[in-house]
């Protein structure tokens, strides 16, 4: 069967046969001799190619890579050789081109149309690339709780990879508005400025967390200078602003811009922009929900942590406090210092340790240290101010209960006099000039769990360059040496004690928790806690010419 005839279309040499199978195929079929000139091609060739001239070279009436392939085959090749099929476009299709050599050394190009499989390879490598864009978005952003740090990531990678540029603009205060710019390939900037939300269209929606208005219904030239970063290559000439959804309240707008150069944006680049949009506000609303909590937290942290301890009325107080869990900052243990308005006030030192570690633990610290603070009046009485502890503790909603160890301390004349009182917790130890140390002759039942507590209060006396330690069982159970399965105990801690004779709190207190923290190494261990009282050896306040000071004596009872 021959082709049918056509008044532009090539007819085959005399001689030549012209088969069925490549005239009558659904591909479009062209043939070229040796020297370059078209001879025939089938129906299909037809449609793509209907200008071409009977006798014409082969290069003037074909595509130029389909062109040069013939040129290169018919100088390279032998019969029967099938080279590399070349590809290229005609008009808008995609074609594969398949040669055949004869043994005349024509061509038989065989054209397969590849623009389905081209364009559904494209959408493949554009979804692909998407979704990376949005896995490197949710684990960017989401990788940062810092508010500004995210507004610059989301404006950064907004230009990058949906626009030309990009603004960001956070929830108005009023009617000023945080602004961060971006331009693809520039740093990010930010501003803080008063501007009127309405002047680009649909942001005052988007704002609002409503729907976001299609691109193609935003005229580029409303846009208002402020909404356009400097460095943009101008004019706009296609706008999307997309909504930043919060979780439940908006975290802002996206304003994404690109320049009349640039293709507009298609349907699927604005379902794009949202899905990035929504990780975007997700992040942002996260990252200011931590910033707030934070502030919360370090508000209210004020109030939990240990003071800072100095000097009163010549008397050194040195503390420290080590929670169970080296990244928490408060806990069971606690430590305070009231000082007396004069000198011839007492002072109350105060250290306990609740039942429980962490932050629950911590609440109940600050309830009986406020607790306490607002019992400085009635001090004078440390079993009276206990027994209002404990009333106030077993009337609380805290199932927990703690111990206490109480000093009150008094300067008089070149003495100074302490009051011991002891609530279930460890008695205070003392550490005498001659590296003598003893245990204050103090008992009592623990604060809230009886109707009521008993307590025993110790008196004594230090001199200059002795100190009283007031310490909980952190520090004596510590587990560790070794094996690290013994405690530290408390005979261990007497004879460290025993080498603190004559110097500042500061240092007692850095030797007994440096020394624990050695006992333990790595291992797990409670809240520790520690409070030095210390007479400076070169006390100011000592009694001149040695003369005898008439107080109560050396390890006397109440």
């Amino acid at each position: 069967m021959t082709a049918p005839r056509s008044c532009s279309a090539p007819q085959p040499e005399a001689g030549h046969p012209v088969d069925a199978t490549w005239t009558e195929a659904p591909w479009p079929v062209l043939v070229a001799d040796r020297h370059g000139r078209f001879v025939h091609l089938n129906d299909a060739a037809r449609l793509i190619l209907p200008n071409a001239a009977s006798g014409a070279r082969f290069h003037e009436q074909v595509p130029a890579w389909l062109g040069e392939a013939h040129q290169r085959i018919i100088g390279s090749a032998g019969p029967g050789a099938t080279p590399e099929a070349p590809h290229g476009a005609i008009d808008d299709r995609f074609f594969e081109a398949h040669p055949t050599l004869d043994a005349e050394g024509q061509v038989v190009w065989w054209l397969v149309d590849e623009t389905a499989r081209r364009l559904a390879e494209n959408a493949l490598t554009e979804a692909r690339r998407r979704s990376e864009v949005l896995a490197e978005a949710s684990s960017t952003l989401l990788s940062t709780l810092n508010v500004p740090r995210c507004l610059e990531v989301t404006a950064s990678m907004a230009a990058e990879h949906l626009a030309e540029a990009a603004v960001l603009v956070a929830p108005p205060q009023g009617r000023r508005c945080s602004l961060t710019y971006a331009c693809r390939g520039g740093s990010v900037v930010q501003s803080t400025l008063q501007i009127d939300v309405t002047g680009v269209p649909g942001l005052r929606e988007a704002l609002q967390g409503f729907p976001p208005v299609p691109a193609r219904w935003i005229n580029s030239a409303d846009i208002p200078d402020w909404a356009i970063p400097d460095g943009f290559a101008g004019p706009v000439g296609s706008v999307i602003v997309a909504p930043l959804p919060g979780h439940g309240v908006p975290a802002g707008a996206l304003i994404l811009l690109r320049s009349s150069t640039e293709q507009a944006f298609t349907e699927g680049e604005e379902l794009f922009a949202r899905l990035f949009a929504a990780r975007a506000g997700a992040a942002l609303s996260a990252a200011r929900l931590y910033t707030e909590q934070a502030a919360i937290t370090a508000t209210l942290m004020r109030d939990l942590l240990p003071p800072r301890l100095h000097t009163v009325h010549g008397v050194e107080y040195a503390g420290s406090y080590r929670a169970s869990k080296d990244h928490e900052h408060v806990g069971g243990d606690f430590y305070d210092i009231h000082p007396g308005a004069g000198p011839s006030e007492e002072t109350l030192a105060v250290l306990g340790d609740v039942a429980g570690k962490g932050l629950e633990a911590a609440v109940l610290t600050g309830k009986i240290r406020n607790t306490l603070h607002a019992l400085l009046p009635l001090a004078e009485d440390h079993e009276h101010i206990l027994n209002l502890l404990n009333s106030a503790l077993l009337t609380s909603h805290h199932a927990r209960f703690a111990t206490l160890a109480l000093a009150s301390v008094r300067r008089d004349g070149g003495r100074t006099q302490l009051r011991l009182t002891s609530a279930g917790h460890m008695p205070p130890l003392i550490v005498r000039t001659d590296g003598t140390v003893e245990e204050a002759d103090t008992r009592g039942t623990l604060v809230g769990a009886l109707p009521t507590v008993t307590a025993h209060t110790a008196t004594t006396v230090l001199d200059p360059g002795e100190s009283c330690l007031l310490y909980t069982d952190g520090i004596t159970e510590a587990r560790g040496g070794p094996l690290g399965d013994e405690l530290f105990g408390e005979d261990r801690l007497k004879q460290v004690l025993a080498e603190c004779a004559a110097i500042p709190a500061e240092a007692v207190v850095e030797r007994v928790q440096m020394l624990a923290a050695q006992w333990l190494g790595s291992g797990r261990h409670d809240d520790m806690a520690v409070i030095a009282i210390t007479v400076p050896k070169s006390d100011a306040y000592a009694v001149p010419n040695g003369q005898a000071f008439s107080g109560p004596a050396r390890g006397s009872g109440e």
